[in-house]
């Protein structure tokens, strides 16, 4: 026979459940076990990727938060908290008014910059709480140096009545120096660096 007796037929597709071909049901079974499986490897990456983004995103604004407290310069309004004043010895008198602080830390000492406005009988607590009173006070002095009265952006110039003294402590504990307005007797305004070392 030559070939022209014997004409290629092509080749047909066996009919569905004979055959070589899977039944519908292992075929759903198989695209199933698939899916479980990458949802569950997305599950394993995603997430914790996730979380690492999450993560590295507020990590990086808190340090951004306390990169721009410590890089602010000149005093800010409001109270140091609880733990600075414990930690500085400055027994802010409860009446205090325009109260502003400011707090500087390097190897050699951290510093706490303090000024708030009082009555004459909160300017007597607040010396006593520290450990002295209003007799350590010299009339016209000012006791706080040029550098930090550059830090803080004070003016202890002519035209106030002036009185500062310098309470010393052992170390570990803070050394203040403090300089009141007394030109209003009876709202002196006080100005006071407490400074301790490590």
């Amino acid at each position: 026979m030559t070939t022209a007796e014997h004409p290629v037929v092509p080749r047909q597709s066996s009919p569905p459940g004979e055959g070589s071909g899977r039944p519908p049901q292992d075929r759903r079974r198989t695209i199933r076990r698939r899916l479980i499986t990458a949802t569950i490897i997305v599950l394993l990456i995603g997430v914790p990727a996730g979380y690492l983004l999450i993560s590295a995103g507020q990590s990086r604004r808190s340090g951004q938060d306390k990169e721009a407290e410590a890089a602010a310069q000149g005093m800010r309004e409001g109270w140091p908290s609880r733990m600075q004043r414990r930690i500085f010895e400055l027994p802010i008198p409860g009446n205090a008014l325009d109260v502003q602080y400011y707090e500087t830390n390097n190897w050699k000492a951290s510093r706490m910059y303090v000024q708030f406005r009082t009555s004459s009988a909160g300017l007597d607590r607040f010396l006593s709480r520290l450990g002295t009173g209003r007799a350590a006070l010299q009339e016209g002095e000012v006791t706080i140096g040029a550098r930090d009265t550059k830090i803080a952006g004070w003016y202890f110039g002519p035209g106030a009545d002036w009185a500062g003294t310098t309470h010393t402590n052992k170390d570990p504990r803070p050394t203040q120096n403090i300089s009141v307005d007394m030109t209003d007797p009876a709202a002196p305004v006080v100005y006071v660096v407490s400074a301790a070392t490590p």
